[in-house]
């Protein structure tokens, strides 16, 4: 399995994090975590020329991506970058991947990507409280004297995410990072907002939140589903108020005894059919009540859908019963 090794230090205090990728959005997730954990930051955080934080240079005349810069700001820190071919400074960065590589990583197993990140905390917290003759104490009693020097943390911060905009597909699902996350099913075939977070995927319908997934880290191709997302097979769904046009809210308010042909003209119709529905209310608003159950239900029973037909039928019935000339 590849991983990324996040590792971030200060007065020889250890933090690091095992991720599947390196993106911006990772690393502003690492730094959130380290920051917090810390409670508080440096005026300066020392990078190498990472191409995830930097736009273009290298050393001092790196210039951060707006994006991280802005990040960065945020919490009252710059980046600054190494120079090219600073062996002591690489060297430096480098002996933490090793020590943290041949002292944690041997002789160890996870069970998922979670538990790796717990095991590291908890060993980032025992080795940081170890005595170092060196020092002459342990790396958390010096980073206790040293903590009212750094930079406080925001009164609030929003929470890291990234944003993707997907359409659902006909299953049922939307794909992020080759994962396929469930959506109700109204709202197939719709333009979908998802918002993902360090622990979740939100998926939103302009500002209504409509499902709610546990983040995976790995591209697994696999489909992830809600059970009240999808009805068992064979089990329809009762149209909503809503999923009605305002035609056929119409129509079942005022001719209820016609709800059967209605349902027919939906199926036999693709979409919601918008334009029979509205005449159809034009031959109820503009014709006699009387004729119309009868005539709709000859309708019904021979599956006549051409309502210029319907219309026909009506017509003919209102000049036997109405228009009759009598001698």
């Amino acid at each position: 399995m590849e991983t990324a090794s996040l590792v971030l230090c200060y007065s020889r205090m250890l933090f690091f994090q095992f991720l599947p990728t390196f993106t911006r959005f990772d690393c502003k997730l690492f730094l959130s975590d380290a920051l917090e954990h810390w409670q508080g930051s440096c005026d300066v955080c020392m990078i190498d020329n990472t191409h995830v934080v930097a736009l273009h240079g290298t050393g001092r005349n790196m210039v951060p991506v707006p994006e991280m810069a802005s990040f960065a700001e945020r919490y009252g820190f710059q980046f600054q970058a190494h120079e090219k071919g600073n062996a002591n400074r690489s060297a430096h960065v480098e002996r933490r991947f090793s020590y943290i590589e041949n002292n944690f990583l041997a002789g160890r197993s996870f069970a998922d990507w979670d538990d790796a990140n717990r095991q590291a905390r908890a060993w980032c917290d025992q080795v940081n409280a170890q005595y170092r003759r060196q020092l002459k104490a342990s790396p958390r009693e010096l980073f206790a004297s040293e903590r009212a020097y750094l930079n406080p943390l925001p009164m609030w911060v929003p929470p890291v995410y990234r944003l993707h905009q997907r359409l659902v597909d006909m299953a049922g699902y939307v794909s992020i990072n080759n994962n396929r996350y469930s959506v109700p099913e109204e709202f197939l075939g719709l333009q979908v907002e998802v918002r993902e977070t360090k622990d979740s995927m939100e998926i939103y319908r302009g500002p209504r939140l409509i499902a709610s997934h546990r983040r995976v880290l790995e591209a697994t191709g696999r489909r992830y589903s809600l059970p009240e997302h999808h009805r068992p097979r064979g089990q329809g769904r009762k149209p909503k108020p809503s999923d009605c046009s305002a035609e056929e809210n119409r129509l079942r308010q005022q001719v209820p005894e016609i709800v059967a042909y209605l349902e027919a003209l939906k199926q036999h119709y693709a979409g919601r059919a918008t334009l029979p529905l509205r005449r159809l209310l034009r031959l109820v608003e503009d014709y006699p009540r009387v004729p119309l159950p009868e005539t709709i239900a000859t309708a019904t029973q021979y599956r006549l859908f051409d309502l210029e037909r319907v219309e026909n039928l009506i017509l003919r019935q209102l000049a036997r019963e109405y228009f009759l000339i009598r001698p």
